[in-house]
């Protein structure tokens, strides 16, 4: 799938975002399902649907997503 195939352009729902911090702090999959209750397969739907709404492709941009999200919420606070 090319870039400009993916949406991008949806916001990530309450569990996603759960997802999305805890992978931002350098949690692997197993330690994210632990995390919020769930299994590593559910994780990796969880990831696959953040991925596409988000426009990204792997969990370094979705890191790097994250991290730019909170500074812009820290700078307009």
């Amino acid at each position: 799938m090319f870039r400009s195939e993916r949406n991008g352009k949806q916001r990530p729902s309450g569990r996603e975002q759960q997802v999305i911090e805890l992978v931002a702090q350098g949690l692997k999959n197993r330690e994210v399902a632990n995390a919020i209750g769930t299994t590593e397969h559910v994780v990796k739907n969880y990831l696959r649907a953040i991925y596409d709404k988000l426009g990204l492709w792997n969990r370094v941009e979705l890191a790097l997503w994250y991290e730019a999200r909170r500074h812009e919420t820290l700078a307009h606070a």
